[in-house]
This record gives structure tokens, sequence and C-alpha cells, in this order.
């Protein structure tokens, strides 16, 4: 496979990740990083961090809303439901160097 194509395969693997999550509201972040190590917050980050290495200004909220497909404070509202003590202790034992959002 060529370059082009690589980029052109990864590049359309990534929005079908990113349509599928914006589709599965019900799956909760903390669910994500506790099973996958990563979440929507996540994505947002690494969107962000490679749009500006390619010299594009893009902070961390427009990403947001590029992932989520909607404002961020608008998915938490409808969508984002309270981490249950199970939750959170699941996410401690998995990634107990990070904190939760």
């Amino acid at each position: 496979m060529d370059e082009q194509t690589r980029l052109e395969v990864e590049a359309a693997a990534w929005r079908k990740l990113v349509e599928h999550f914006q589709k599965r509201t019900d799956v909760q972040n903390i669910d994500l990083m506790n099973l996958a190590g990563f979440c929507r917050n996540c994505m947002s980050k690494w969107y962000a961090g490679a749009a500006n290495a390619s010299g594009v200004e893009l902070d961390y909220e427009q990403a947001r809303e590029i992932i989520y497909g909607i404002p961020y404070a608008e998915f938490k509202d409808r969508y984002q439901r309270e981490a249950s003590s199970e939750q959170l202790a699941a996410y401690d034992a998995v990634r107990p160097e990070q904190k939760t959002e």
C-alpha cells in the first residue's frame, strides 16, 4: 500500500470510529477508560495535538466538539451520568496515575 492510500484508509477508519462514538452516547467515558484505556476526551486531545503539530490552531474544546459531534457541555448535560463507585474503583485499579474529569 502506498503512503497516500495508507493515509486515506487510516483517515476513513478514524472518521468511522468518531462516528461510532457519536452514535453510542450510552457508552460512558469511564467505561471506555476502564476497558480500553482511552475515551472521547483522549481522542479530542490526540486530534488537537495532531492539528497543532500540522500547524493548524485548534484548542481542546474545539477538538472536543469535533469528536463529540456537539459542544461538550451539551453532551455532558444530555448523556453523561455520574460514575458509580464500582466504575471509579475499577478506574483507580487500572489507571491510578490519571484522574477522571
